[in-house]
């Protein structure tokens, strides 16, 4: 009798859960239609988007010192960033050795203030332990942060000039790309 009473259970909920199912595909096959109709589709941004952010000086190649991280501002003066020479050419890396990067230093994840570790080459979250490397973009290494560091493109004029123009990630606390 249990057995009887538990299987009679156990399918009720699968009939449940089928409906559930049928119910939320049938509402999303309505927002396709809609989508299709209206002529404006959803469109996710690519995960490698570059975010657009105007022109800044941060420094010059003359002011880094190598794994020693510069204190900057980019895009604005309420988002703190860090400017790096590495002392090794890695991919996006600018400057004549290919070797200096920049990254927000608020984690993605709550934005806490991260701090920069020398001897592994990390950035590091004091509020959950997430970590990232600079030397691969800033990808997260551990921890509960759920995309990368965001990186800030560069670009180096002929007098050694050092400027960011955008960054790979939206900056933590920034509801939009725009400032």
């Amino acid at each position: 009798m249990f057995r009887e009473e538990l299987m009679k259970r156990c399918n009720n909920l699968v009939d449940a859960g089928r409906r559930h199912f049928l119910r939320g595909g049938a509402l999303a096959t309505a927002g396709a239609a809609v989508a299709s109709v209206t002529g404006a589709p959803a469109q996710a941004a690519p995960a490698n988007a570059q975010v657009d952010y105007p022109s800044n000086r941060l420094a010059n190649i003359a002011d880094l010192t190598i794994n020693e991280p510069m204190d900057i501002e980019y895009p604005d003066a309420d988002s703190p960033g860090v400017l790096m020479k590495l002392g090794q050419a890695i991919e996006d890396g600018v400057g004549p050795d290919g070797d200096i990067v920049a990254f927000s230093t608020l984690c993605p994840h709550l934005g806490f203030p991260l701090s920069y570790n020398g001897e592994d080459r990390t950035m590091n979250c004091p509020g959950h332990f997430s970590r990232f490397d600079v030397e691969t973009g800033g990808q997260q290494v551990w921890g509960h942060a759920t995309s990368n560091l965001p990186q800030f493109t560069l670009r180096v004029d002929g007098n050694g000039d050092i400027f960011a123009e955008g960054a790979s990630d939206l900056i933590f606390g920034r509801p939009s790309n725009v400032l």
